[in-house]
Protein backbone atom coordinates (compact mmCIF):
# COMPACT_ATOMS: atom_id res chain seq x y z
CA UNK A 1 0.00 0.00 0.00
CA UNK A 2 1.11 3.74 -0.64
CA UNK A 3 1.98 4.38 2.92
CA UNK A 4 3.81 0.83 3.13
CA UNK A 5 5.39 1.72 -0.24
CA UNK A 6 9.24 2.62 -0.72
CA UNK A 7 9.38 6.27 -0.94
CA UNK A 8 10.99 6.32 -4.15
CA UNK A 9 8.08 5.05 -5.47
CA UNK A 10 6.92 8.26 -5.41
CA UNK A 11 10.18 10.23 -6.40
CA UNK A 12 12.26 10.56 -9.82
CA UNK A 13 13.86 7.45 -10.84
CA UNK A 14 16.83 6.54 -9.18
CA UNK A 15 19.70 4.21 -9.33
CA UNK A 16 17.29 1.47 -7.42
CA UNK A 17 14.22 2.01 -10.00
CA UNK A 18 17.62 0.64 -12.16
CA UNK A 19 18.59 -1.82 -9.83
CA UNK A 20 15.18 -3.24 -10.20
CA UNK A 21 14.48 -2.57 -13.70
CA UNK A 22 14.85 -6.41 -14.85
CA UNK A 23 12.20 -7.59 -11.66
CA UNK A 24 10.19 -4.87 -12.87
CA UNK A 25 9.94 -6.23 -16.49
CA UNK A 26 9.57 -9.55 -15.34
CA UNK A 27 6.45 -8.56 -12.92
CA UNK A 28 5.19 -6.95 -16.39
CA UNK A 29 5.32 -8.92 -18.09
CA UNK A 30 3.20 -11.52 -16.49
CA UNK A 31 0.65 -9.04 -15.25
CA UNK A 32 0.21 -7.78 -19.11
CA UNK A 33 0.33 -11.69 -20.41
CA UNK A 34 -2.36 -12.71 -17.55
CA UNK A 35 -4.77 -9.35 -17.90
CA UNK A 36 -4.98 -10.34 -21.81
CA UNK A 37 -5.37 -14.18 -21.87
CA UNK A 38 -7.85 -14.52 -18.70
CA UNK A 39 -10.66 -16.55 -19.24
CA UNK A 40 -13.08 -14.07 -17.26
CA UNK A 41 -16.38 -15.57 -16.26
CA UNK A 42 -19.46 -13.64 -17.59
CA UNK A 43 -22.10 -12.21 -15.01
CA UNK A 44 -25.69 -12.36 -14.82
CA UNK A 45 -25.71 -8.79 -14.03
CA UNK A 46 -23.81 -5.43 -14.97
CA UNK A 47 -20.88 -5.16 -13.61
CA UNK A 48 -18.78 -1.70 -12.99
CA UNK A 49 -15.17 -1.71 -11.95
CA UNK A 50 -13.66 1.00 -9.72
CA UNK A 51 -10.50 0.48 -9.87
CA UNK A 52 -6.95 1.93 -10.21
CA UNK A 53 -3.28 1.54 -12.14
CA UNK A 54 -1.13 1.50 -9.26
CA UNK A 55 -0.99 0.29 -5.48
CA UNK A 56 -2.04 2.56 -2.94
CA UNK A 57 -4.82 5.15 -2.01
CA UNK A 58 -6.74 6.87 -5.15
CA UNK A 59 -9.91 7.22 -3.64
CA UNK A 60 -11.87 4.54 -5.01
CA UNK A 61 -13.79 4.11 -1.93
CA UNK A 62 -15.95 6.87 -2.18
CA UNK A 63 -16.22 6.78 -5.75
CA UNK A 64 -17.76 3.68 -5.76
CA UNK A 65 -20.07 4.66 -2.86
CA UNK A 66 -21.13 7.68 -4.80
CA UNK A 67 -21.91 5.48 -7.81
CA UNK A 68 -24.11 2.68 -5.50
CA UNK A 69 -25.99 6.29 -4.73
CA UNK A 70 -26.50 7.10 -8.30
CA UNK A 71 -27.36 3.39 -8.92
CA UNK A 72 -30.07 3.71 -6.20
CA UNK A 73 -31.51 6.76 -7.55
CA UNK A 74 -31.99 5.56 -11.09
CA UNK A 75 -33.95 2.36 -9.37
CA UNK A 76 -31.38 -0.26 -9.04
CA UNK A 77 -30.25 -2.49 -7.02
CA UNK A 78 -26.38 -2.59 -6.44
CA UNK A 79 -24.21 -4.46 -4.61
CA UNK A 80 -20.90 -4.59 -3.65
CA UNK A 81 -18.08 -6.87 -4.61
CA UNK A 82 -14.49 -6.74 -2.90
CA UNK A 83 -11.85 -9.21 -1.79
CA UNK A 84 -11.66 -7.67 2.05
CA UNK A 85 -8.05 -6.24 3.03
CA UNK A 86 -7.01 -8.82 5.16
CA UNK A 87 -10.44 -10.57 5.16
CA UNK A 88 -10.57 -14.11 6.84
CA UNK A 89 -13.42 -16.02 5.70
CA UNK A 90 -12.75 -19.08 3.33
CA UNK A 91 -16.24 -18.71 1.96
CA UNK A 92 -18.35 -15.53 0.07
CA UNK A 93 -19.84 -13.61 2.60
CA UNK A 94 -22.34 -10.68 2.71
CA UNK A 95 -20.50 -8.20 5.74
CA UNK A 96 -22.52 -7.15 8.57
CA UNK A 97 -21.94 -3.25 8.79
CA UNK A 98 -23.31 -4.13 12.71
CA UNK A 99 -21.49 -7.23 13.93
CA UNK A 100 -18.62 -8.09 11.58
CA UNK A 101 -15.26 -6.65 13.03
CA UNK A 102 -12.61 -5.21 10.19
CA UNK A 103 -9.91 -7.62 11.38
CA UNK A 104 -12.58 -10.49 9.49
CA UNK A 105 -13.88 -8.47 6.50
CA UNK A 106 -11.85 -5.51 6.19
CA UNK A 107 -11.58 -1.31 6.83
CA UNK A 108 -12.97 -0.47 3.31
CA UNK A 109 -16.09 -3.42 3.11
CA UNK A 110 -17.32 -1.95 6.19
CA UNK A 111 -17.41 1.27 5.07
CA UNK A 112 -19.11 -0.06 1.52
CA UNK A 113 -22.22 -1.67 3.52
CA UNK A 114 -23.67 1.31 5.13
CA UNK A 115 -24.51 1.66 1.54
CA UNK A 116 -25.66 -1.58 -0.14
CA UNK A 117 -24.81 -5.54 0.40
CA UNK A 118 -21.53 -6.30 0.04
CA UNK A 119 -19.77 -10.03 -0.77
CA UNK A 120 -16.61 -10.48 0.98
CA UNK A 121 -14.14 -12.79 -1.55
CA UNK A 122 -11.02 -13.56 -3.23
CA UNK A 123 -14.22 -15.24 -6.09
CA UNK A 124 -15.22 -12.66 -7.16
CA UNK A 125 -17.69 -14.99 -9.51
CA UNK A 126 -18.91 -16.68 -6.36
CA UNK A 127 -19.23 -13.27 -4.66
CA UNK A 128 -21.46 -12.09 -7.78
CA UNK A 129 -23.81 -14.82 -7.77
CA UNK A 130 -24.59 -14.44 -3.65
CA UNK A 131 -25.59 -11.05 -3.93
CA UNK A 132 -27.86 -11.77 -7.07
CA UNK A 133 -29.04 -14.53 -5.74
CA UNK A 134 -29.41 -14.18 -2.23
CA UNK A 135 -29.75 -10.21 -2.10
CA UNK A 136 -31.33 -9.62 -5.45
CA UNK A 137 -28.81 -6.89 -6.60
CA UNK A 138 -28.82 -6.54 -10.07
CA UNK A 139 -25.84 -3.76 -10.36
CA UNK A 140 -22.50 -4.69 -9.35
CA UNK A 141 -19.70 -2.45 -8.23
CA UNK A 142 -16.57 -4.35 -7.66
CA UNK A 143 -14.45 -1.72 -5.05
CA UNK A 144 -10.73 -2.98 -6.80
CA UNK A 145 -9.93 -6.18 -8.74
CA UNK A 146 -9.04 -3.95 -11.60
CA UNK A 147 -6.06 -6.99 -12.29
CA UNK A 148 -7.18 -9.88 -11.43
CA UNK A 149 -9.14 -10.79 -14.25
CA UNK A 150 -11.84 -13.12 -12.74
CA UNK A 151 -14.70 -11.71 -14.17
CA UNK A 152 -15.72 -9.84 -17.13
CA UNK A 153 -15.77 -6.01 -16.74
CA UNK A 154 -18.74 -4.35 -18.38
CA UNK A 155 -17.23 -0.55 -17.78
CA UNK A 156 -13.94 -0.26 -16.10
CA UNK A 157 -13.27 3.21 -14.19
CA UNK A 158 -9.91 3.86 -12.89
CA UNK A 159 -9.34 6.05 -10.46
CA UNK A 160 -5.89 8.54 -10.66
CA UNK A 161 -4.98 10.87 -7.68
CA UNK A 162 -3.97 13.89 -9.13
CA UNK A 163 -1.42 14.59 -6.43
CA UNK A 164 0.45 11.68 -6.65
CA UNK A 165 -0.44 9.97 -10.42
CA UNK A 166 1.06 7.10 -11.00
CA UNK A 167 4.71 8.04 -8.89
CA UNK A 168 7.59 6.88 -10.74
CA UNK A 169 5.93 5.25 -14.00
CA UNK A 170 7.40 1.75 -13.04
CA UNK A 171 6.08 -1.64 -12.52
CA UNK A 172 6.90 -3.63 -9.24
CA UNK A 173 9.19 -3.81 -7.77
CA UNK A 174 10.65 -0.72 -9.37
CA UNK A 175 7.37 1.36 -8.58
CA UNK A 176 3.70 1.59 -7.84
CA UNK A 177 2.30 0.24 -11.18
CA UNK A 178 0.72 -3.16 -11.28
CA UNK A 179 1.21 -3.48 -15.04
CA UNK A 180 1.99 -1.27 -17.90
CA UNK A 181 0.09 1.68 -18.82
CA UNK A 182 -0.34 0.64 -22.22
CA UNK A 183 -1.38 -3.02 -21.49
CA UNK A 184 -3.97 -1.95 -18.69
CA UNK A 185 -5.76 1.35 -20.65
CA UNK A 186 -6.93 -1.44 -23.12
CA UNK A 187 -9.36 -2.72 -20.56
CA UNK A 188 -10.01 0.93 -19.41
CA UNK A 189 -13.59 2.27 -19.76
CA UNK A 190 -12.90 5.97 -18.80
CA UNK A 191 -10.34 7.87 -16.03
CA UNK A 192 -11.40 9.61 -13.29
CA UNK A 193 -9.10 12.00 -11.74
CA UNK A 194 -9.13 12.72 -8.34
CA UNK A 195 -8.50 16.09 -7.05
CA UNK A 196 -5.86 18.63 -7.60
CA UNK A 197 -2.69 18.50 -8.99
CA UNK A 198 -0.43 18.19 -11.95
CA UNK A 199 1.29 14.85 -11.29
CA UNK A 200 -1.36 12.83 -13.39
CA UNK A 201 -1.94 14.97 -16.45
CA UNK A 202 0.93 12.69 -18.47
CA UNK A 203 -1.18 9.75 -17.64
CA UNK A 204 -4.37 11.43 -18.19
CA UNK A 205 -2.90 12.75 -21.55
CA UNK A 206 -2.27 9.47 -22.64
CA UNK A 207 -5.59 7.95 -21.48
CA UNK A 208 -7.23 11.25 -23.85
CA UNK A 209 -4.78 9.87 -26.74
CA UNK A 210 -6.28 6.38 -26.63
CA UNK A 211 -9.74 7.65 -26.78
CA UNK A 212 -10.66 7.27 -23.13
CA UNK A 213 -13.20 9.72 -21.40
CA UNK A 214 -11.53 11.55 -18.79
CA UNK A 215 -13.67 12.38 -15.60
CA UNK A 216 -13.03 14.92 -12.91
CA UNK A 217 -13.67 14.59 -9.13
CA UNK A 218 -12.42 15.77 -5.74
CA UNK A 219 -13.42 14.79 -2.30
CA UNK A 220 -15.09 17.44 0.45
CA UNK A 221 -15.84 16.72 4.35
CA UNK A 222 -19.60 15.79 4.42
CA UNK A 223 -20.16 18.33 6.82
CA UNK A 224 -17.85 20.64 7.72
CA UNK A 225 -19.46 21.76 10.96
CA UNK A 226 -18.13 21.59 14.35
CA UNK A 227 -14.12 21.14 13.06
CA UNK A 228 -13.85 25.08 12.43
CA UNK A 229 -11.63 26.37 15.22
CA UNK A 230 -10.73 23.41 16.57
CA UNK A 231 -7.09 22.05 17.41
CA UNK A 232 -6.23 18.07 16.42
CA UNK A 233 -3.52 15.19 16.76
CA UNK A 234 -5.27 14.39 13.93
CA UNK A 235 -3.97 10.54 12.99
CA UNK A 236 -4.77 7.87 9.74
CA UNK A 237 -3.72 4.46 8.62
CA UNK A 238 -4.71 5.20 4.96
CA UNK A 239 -2.53 5.38 1.44
CA UNK A 240 -1.22 8.89 1.75
CA UNK A 241 -2.57 10.20 5.22
CA UNK A 242 -1.07 13.80 4.55
CA UNK A 243 -4.48 14.22 2.35
CA UNK A 244 -6.79 13.21 5.39
CA UNK A 245 -4.37 15.93 7.18
CA UNK A 246 -5.34 18.38 4.49
CA UNK A 247 -8.66 17.57 4.20
CA UNK A 248 -9.28 18.31 8.39
CA UNK A 249 -7.21 21.76 7.53
CA UNK A 250 -9.55 22.68 4.45
CA UNK A 251 -12.49 21.70 6.87
CA UNK A 252 -11.52 24.36 9.37
CA UNK A 253 -10.04 22.32 12.09
CA UNK A 254 -5.98 22.81 12.68
CA UNK A 255 -3.69 19.65 12.71
CA UNK A 256 -1.43 20.75 15.65
CA UNK A 257 0.38 17.16 15.28
CA UNK A 258 -0.20 14.47 12.93
CA UNK A 259 0.50 11.00 13.30
CA UNK A 260 0.32 8.90 9.87
CA UNK A 261 0.15 4.94 10.13
CA UNK A 262 0.55 2.70 7.05
CA UNK A 263 -2.73 1.72 5.37
CA UNK A 264 -4.91 -0.90 7.27
CA UNK A 265 -2.95 -0.47 10.38
CA UNK A 266 -4.78 -2.53 13.56
CA UNK A 267 -3.65 -0.24 16.19
CA UNK A 268 -2.20 -1.41 19.24
CA UNK A 269 -3.32 -0.71 22.85
CA UNK A 270 0.28 1.19 23.40
CA UNK A 271 -0.43 3.08 19.87
CA UNK A 272 -4.05 4.31 21.52
CA UNK A 273 -2.31 4.89 24.78
CA UNK A 274 0.04 7.02 23.50
CA UNK A 275 -2.38 9.05 20.97
CA UNK A 276 -4.83 9.60 24.04
CA UNK A 277 -1.89 10.64 26.14
CA UNK A 278 -0.46 13.03 24.00
CA UNK A 279 -3.83 14.43 22.71
CA UNK A 280 -4.47 15.46 26.24
CA UNK A 281 -1.37 16.58 27.17
CA UNK A 282 -1.59 19.18 24.64
CA UNK A 283 -4.88 19.97 24.68
CA UNK A 284 -5.77 18.77 21.54
CA UNK A 285 -8.99 16.43 20.34
CA UNK A 286 -8.22 13.40 18.42
CA UNK A 287 -9.51 13.28 14.38
CA UNK A 288 -9.21 10.32 12.39
CA UNK A 289 -10.78 8.96 8.99
CA UNK A 290 -14.07 6.69 8.40
CA UNK A 291 -11.60 3.76 7.62
CA UNK A 292 -9.35 4.52 10.76
CA UNK A 293 -12.89 4.59 12.82
CA UNK A 294 -14.05 1.20 10.80
CA UNK A 295 -11.06 -0.47 12.26
CA UNK A 296 -11.10 0.88 15.49
CA UNK A 297 -15.02 -0.12 16.11
CA UNK A 298 -13.92 -3.47 17.32
CA UNK A 299 -10.58 -3.34 18.84
CA UNK A 300 -10.06 -0.14 20.72
CA UNK A 301 -11.81 0.59 24.09
CA UNK A 302 -15.07 2.19 24.39
CA UNK A 303 -13.48 5.11 26.66
CA UNK A 304 -11.03 5.61 23.56
CA UNK A 305 -13.75 5.53 21.09
CA UNK A 306 -15.55 8.65 22.88
CA UNK A 307 -12.73 10.43 22.63
CA UNK A 308 -12.24 10.97 18.75
CA UNK A 309 -13.90 12.97 15.76
CA UNK A 310 -14.35 11.27 12.94
CA UNK A 311 -14.26 13.22 9.31
CA UNK A 312 -16.46 11.65 6.72
CA UNK A 313 -15.54 12.85 2.79
CA UNK A 314 -17.89 12.82 0.12
CA UNK A 315 -17.15 12.33 -3.89
CA UNK A 316 -18.07 15.20 -5.72
CA UNK A 317 -18.18 15.22 -9.67
CA UNK A 318 -17.15 18.24 -11.08
CA UNK A 319 -19.67 17.21 -13.57
CA UNK A 320 -23.15 16.29 -12.12
CA UNK A 321 -24.08 14.02 -14.77
CA UNK A 322 -20.80 11.99 -14.41
CA UNK A 323 -21.96 9.38 -12.33
CA UNK A 324 -25.59 8.47 -14.26
CA UNK A 325 -23.22 8.54 -17.21
CA UNK A 326 -21.35 6.06 -16.18
CA UNK A 327 -24.06 3.88 -14.83
CA UNK A 328 -25.67 4.19 -18.13
CA UNK A 329 -23.06 2.99 -19.79
CA UNK A 330 -22.16 0.27 -18.15
CA UNK A 331 -26.04 -0.83 -18.52
CA UNK A 332 -25.44 -0.36 -22.47
CA UNK A 333 -22.35 -2.44 -22.19
CA UNK A 334 -23.97 -5.32 -20.67
CA UNK A 335 -26.66 -5.26 -22.77
CA UNK A 336 -24.41 -5.53 -25.77
CA UNK A 337 -22.99 -8.47 -24.07
CA UNK A 338 -25.96 -10.60 -23.58
CA UNK A 339 -26.95 -10.05 -26.95
CA UNK A 340 -23.48 -11.26 -27.87
CA UNK A 341 -24.07 -14.22 -25.98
Amino acid sequence: MASEAPPFWWEEPDWKVLALSPLSAVYALVAGRGMRRARREKIEAPVLCVGNFTVGGTGKTPVAIALAEQANRMQLKPGFLSRGHGGSFAEPHVVDAHHDAAKHVGDEPLLLAEHAPVAVTPNRAAGARLLIEKHGCDFLIMDDGFQSARIHIDYALIVVDARYGIGNGRVIPGGPLRATIVDQLVFTSGLLKMGEGTAADAVVRQAARAGRPIFEAHTEPSSKAGLAGKRFLAFAGIGHPDKFFDTVRAAGGEVVLSKPFPDHHFYAEDELAELAATARAEGLGLITTAKDAARLRHGASQDFLDRFEVLEIDTVFELDHVPERIIDETLDAWRQRKLRG
